[in-house]
């Protein structure tokens, strides 16, 4: 699993790559399915901007599910640990609607098949119904 790190308009150093690894690499940990994730760190440059530090994820799972999370704060540190905390909830979710979806399906039921061998046995399992 790969986490690729760019950067809009901010120069990324080592200790920033190094956090966003430290903080997503936890969520990670809760589902092993992650394929790759890629973080777009964007500082905007407009002095009447409130949110001036923004952190956005792109997820991709193995079932071909893509989480889009994005998060803005006044710090990039602040907006890492966003995003995080979001991504993990959304990876939860994915998660723990994947565990439930196959269990409910027809497909996985179990079918009894009775052979009536008397006719009037027949009837009357037919009038039960």
């Amino acid at each position: 699993m790969h986490i690729h790190v760019n950067g809009k308009n901010i120069e990324i150093t080592d200790a920033i790559k190094a956090y966003v690894k430290e903080k997503l690499g936890k969520v990670v940990n809760h589902y092993d399915q992650i394929q790759g994730i890629k973080v777009i760190l964007t500082v905007i440059k407009n002095p009447a901007a409130s949110g001036k530090h923004v952190a956005e994820v792109k997820c991709t799972l193995s079932s071909g599910t893509v989480v889009h999370v994005e998060e803005s704060a006044e710090s990039m540190y602040a907006s890492i640990d966003l995003i995080a905390d979001k991504l993990d909830r959304q990876v939860k979710k994915v998660k723990s609607k994947s565990l439930y979806a196959d269990k409910n399906t027809i497909r996985n039921t179990d079918v009894e098949v009775v052979e009536v061998d008397d006719e009037d046995e027949a009837e009357e399992i037919k009038a039960i119904d």
